[in-house]
């Protein structure tokens, strides 16, 4: 797929008020392996990343760990990164990521399009909306 030796960036999202937001350089990744799904590489921080760091950790260590009250913190931790972060490859911003990064090490996978499950969800959601709106 000749990922490897590109540049992804790691930015912040626009309107999360932070110091992280409205495009601010989190820092970048360059692409040392391709292993389908996954991307990983070097992690170089930006000015913007001491304010995810602790965001990321967390992620990190809550992933690591089995029990459904795990994964429902591990849930709330990686939606709050979505909400702040964007990851952009050299193509442009992906629709969906799940990244993790460790001291200077980063693996990734992404789509450009949703993952499913939101997909179902939104669905799901306009779907009663119309059936209340109907009601």
């Amino acid at each position: 797929m000749g990922f490897e030796g590109e540049t992804w960036h790691v930015r912040g999202a626009p309107d999360t008020g932070g110091q992280e937001g409205t495009g601010a350089e989190i820092g970048e990744i360059l692409i040392e392996d391709a292993d389908f799904p996954w991307l990983s590489g070097r992690f170089r921080a930006g000015p913007a990343y001491g304010a995810v760091r602790d965001l990321f950790a967390r992620e990190l260590a809550l992933v690591e760990r089995d029990g459904a009250e795990h994964r429902a913190a591990w849930e709330a931790v990686s939606a709050e990164i979505e909400r702040r972060v964007r990851l952009v490859s050299p193509d442009g911003p992906v629709a969906e990521f799940l990244l993790h990064i460790e001291g200077d090490r980063a693996w990734f996978r992404w789509s450009d399009e949703r993952f499913e499950q939101e997909q179902e969800q939104e669905q799901e959601q306009g779907e009663a909306a119309a059936e209340g709106a109907d009601g």
